[in-house]
């Protein structure tokens, strides 16, 4: 009885130690970007992405889709992109294209503030968000270019449904994400705390230590990456924050992780959903996998190469 009771407490303080600072910084940014839509700024930071469309062979109007989900999420993004699709049939290889840039860039406002709490600054987070998501898909682009392979219209199998007009339904609908998110964080801290009860932790550890080694991220952060990599940047880097606050992980460790999982995170639901666009699995999964670690290792490599008078002064926070 005294050991239950004991594990319900430490329980309960680490669900408040990762939920608070969490909502904290999410419930603010939610309310500012819903600001930003009524005052048209989505649309006009649209109409700015709209030329560097072109340059990964997709229409300009995709620049309003990459927009809105920038500053929301995928879902955002999906809408938008129903609302402009009649007017676009895109082949398999462009919604490829534009899925790798939904991947790599959603959420920009939330997430890279996440980073930033977690010891990364904010405009390098944002700065390799970007500019990984348009190499990424540049990259893809010049493949489908010059193979001409993935060429026939993308069929999409599933529609978002919209959210109703007016502040109310828009209101329900954040307060119902957000409820969500509370209940996975309760769910996935009891189930770390039984594994690391179990000994299962050290195990994943001990697995995935060779490939995420190979990246520059030690063992203190392994579990966290696995769980950013396989449910998102809102639980891996709430983690990471807990964590990188109480000493645990050291500052190279949460840069290079922050970094892999700016690529690679909710790797099954955000797959899955671009999937469901009409995108193809070898680009969305399997090249961004590739691209990921490739790109993580070259950041960890050159942050040894810099040194820390220069890591603290423009890379890491104090």
């Amino acid at each position: 009885m005294f050991q239950t009771r004991t594990f319900l407490k430490t329980l309960f303080d680490e669900v408040v130690t990762v939920s608070v600072p969490l909502f904290k910084l999410m419930i603010p940014i939610i309310l500012l970007v819903k600001v930003l839509e009524e005052i048209g700024a989505i649309t006009l930071l649209g109409q700015w992405l709209g030329p560097l469309m072109a340059l990964v062979g997709l229409p300009e109007e995709m620049g309003l889709v990459w927009a809105a989900t920038i500053a929301t999420n995928i879902y955002g993004g999906m809408i938008v992109l129903y609302s402009v699709a009649a007017d676009n049939t895109l082949t398999v290889a462009q919604m490829t294209v534009l899925g790798g840039l939904l991947l790599m860039a959603h959420g920009l406002p939330i997430e890279t503030r996440i980073a930033q709490l977690a010891g990364m600054r904010m405009r390098v987070a944002i700065i390799t968000r970007m500019f990984g998501a348009f190499a990424f898909a540049w990259l893809l682009h010049m493949f489908y270019d010059q193979t001409q392979t993935l060429q026939e219209p993308a069929q999409m199998m599933w529609q978002p449904q919209p959210i109703p007009d007016g502040l109310l339904y828009w209101f329900l609908a954040q307060a119902k994400a957000l409820v969500m998110i509370q209940i996975v964080i309760i769910i996935l801290l009891t189930f770390l705390k039984i594994m690391r009860m179990l000994g299962v932790e050290k195990v994943i550890q001990w697995m995935l230590r060779p490939l995420l080694k190979l990246v520059g991220i030690g063992k203190e952060a392994t579990t966290i990456t696995l769980v950013g990599i396989t449910l998102g940047i809102a639980f891996g880097g709430g983690l990471l924050i807990k964590e990188a606050h109480a000493g645990h992980v050291s500052k190279k460790d949460v840069f290079t992780s922050l970094i892999l999982l700016g690529f690679c995170h909710s790797l099954i639901e955000d797959t899955l959903l671009v999937i469901l666009l009409g995108a193809h699995l070898s680009g969305v999964l399997w090249f961004r996998l590739v691209f990921a670690f490739m790109f993580t290792s070259a950041m960890s490599y050159w942050l040894t190469k810099v040194g820390p008078e220069f890591q603290q002064k423009h890379l890491m926070r104090p």
